[in-house]
């Protein structure tokens, strides 16, 4: 795999943190910088990591890993998304500092590994090809961590707007690329 095809799949990759990370920053009280860099770094690690996991997997055994792990992840994005939508709905309409300054370790990185499923089917595909797993495993983790980072900017910047909203609307996204990771995977938009 070349670099230019290392770097689109890597951004390609990235893209269901950014969405996610949105939502998560949108429901913050004003992250900062540092915040949106925790949330990155998380987001990267686990987005890393798991392609390196799928590659391990496919080389052994590829065809359980992917008949699972799409309904893995819709499960995941599911129960979180339903977290956030049940939070945003328990939150008074004009309270913008009850907003936490920070989301635990926990709820990020369990975000972050439900979003990152999909790089672990990815992974478990590029067993079967000439590529250089390290590589392409840390291209995916700093992309995601640029994009997940910006999108906790961004989310800074929407959530004022959108107040309650923001948490029912990140918990939407969730649910949203959940059910698309899972009806991708069951071929139901042929």
């Amino acid at each position: 795999m070349n670099l230019y095809a290392t770097l689109i799949l890597a951004f390609g990759m990235s893209m269901d943190a950014f969405a996610a990370a949105i939502g998560k920053g949108a429901s913050l009280h004003r992250p900062g910088l540092k915040e949106a860099l925790r949330t990155g770094l998380i987001f990267g690690v686990i987005e890393a990591l798991t392609p390196l996991i799928g590659w391990g997997v496919g080389i052994a055994a590829s065809r359980y890993v992917m008949a699972w792990d799409h309904w893995v992840a819709f499960i995941l994005l599911f129960i979180l998304g339903a977290r956030m939508i049940v939070e945003g709905l328990r939150k008074k309409v004009n309270a913008p500092e009850e907003a936490p300054e920070r989301h635990g370790f926990w709820l990020l990185a369990s975000t972050a590994v439900a979003t990152s499923l999909d790089a672990m089917a990815v992974g478990v595909g590029l067993a079967f090809l000439q590529v250089n797993i390290v590589t392409t495993a840390l291209a995916i983790g700093a992309s995601t961590m640029i994009m997940a980072s910006a999108g906790i900017l961004l989310g800074r910047f929407l959530g004022p707007m959108m107040g309650r909203w923001a948490e029912i609307f990140g918990g939407l996204v969730l649910i949203g690329i959940g059910s698309n990771i899972l009806i991708e995977h069951l071929g139901l938009l042929a």
